[in-house]
């Protein structure tokens, strides 16, 4: 499967003073502040942080799924939120794909037609759909398991149909929150190195919230680390090891070093 272009010349997502606040019988919550990030095309980048420190506020502003309470997304060369407008652009929203902490596949549709979800709501034909459903699930590992239910899968077989149900629109962005929190650790690296092949055959953009320190320096070119609530970029981290990498590269000395220096900025150790 080719990689997607990405939408506009420069940056792949510009965020520029974007933050959340939530309102509630208590009064206001700030839940991040004010933070400005740009991802580059093609770009690996992980958003680290200790629970509620706004990771995944801020990656469900990036999908259009939460609005901000200031600043702006921008997706490529669109605004993610018109100017005077609540609603996300649908030109914009085009270019994500988002791959939730569960699957939540419908247990009564096959693999394929959960697959081709998406395509359903845009009119695409059956054939077409089924034809796009093979080839991602050539491409997630998953061909036997096309006319199967997913009751009949393993968490980790699930989250590879949630994947490809996310990249069946042939987004140009995979946003993805904690997909593999749930699964034990041999499935975790395996998604991992899965994650990674994918990431270098595809060319997409691609932004993972984790809880995981040892998780966001194996994936990530770049580790946004974010402070406890109200979340701010407490720091980023260039990983400069080169691909693909062996699950073997957790012992190396500078691999511990880099999750040595995250624990103690998350106060860890």
């Amino acid at each position: 499967m080719s990689a997607d272009p990405t939408p506009g010349g420069g940056a792949a997502i510009s965020i520029k003073g974007v933050g959340k606040e939530y309102t509630t019988d208590a009064g206001p919550v700030r839940a991040l502040t004010p933070t400005d990030l740009e991802i580059k095309p093609r770009e690996f980048v992980v958003l680290l942080g200790p629970s509620g420190c706004g990771k995944t506020t801020l990656l469900r502003m990036l999908g259009g799924l939460i609005m901000p309470t200031e600043g702006t997304i921008t997706i490529g060369d669109r605004l993610l939120y018109p100017e005077g407008d609540d609603r996300p652009s649908g030109e914009a929203l085009g270019s994500l794909g988002f791959v939730f902490q569960q699957s939540t596949l419908m247990p009564w549709r096959k693999v394929w037609k959960n697959i081709a979800l998406p395509l359903e709501g845009k009119g695409v034909g059956r054939k077409e759909r089924r034809r796009r459903a093979e080839e991602l699930a050539e491409t997630m590992g998953l061909t036997d398991f096309l006319e199967h239910l997913p009751r009949a899968l393993s968490g980790g077989m699930q989250q590879r149909v949630a994947i490809a149900r996310a990249l069946i629109h042939r987004p140009s962005i995979l946003l993805m929150d904690e997909p593999f929190g749930a699964l034990d650790a041999m499935t975790r690296d395996r998604m991992n190195s899965m994650l990674q092949q994918l990431w270098m055959d595809t060319g997409k953009t691609t932004v993972l919230v984790t809880h995981s320190i040892s998780e966001a320096v194996f994936l990530a070119d770049r580790v946004v680390l974010l402070s406890q609530r109200p979340g701010r970029i407490q720091d980023v981290v260039e990983i400069d090891f080169p691909r693909p990498r062996s699950l073997d590269i957790v012992k190396s000395p500078l691999f511990g070093e880099i999750v040595q220096h995250l624990r103690s900025q998350l106060g860890e150790i």
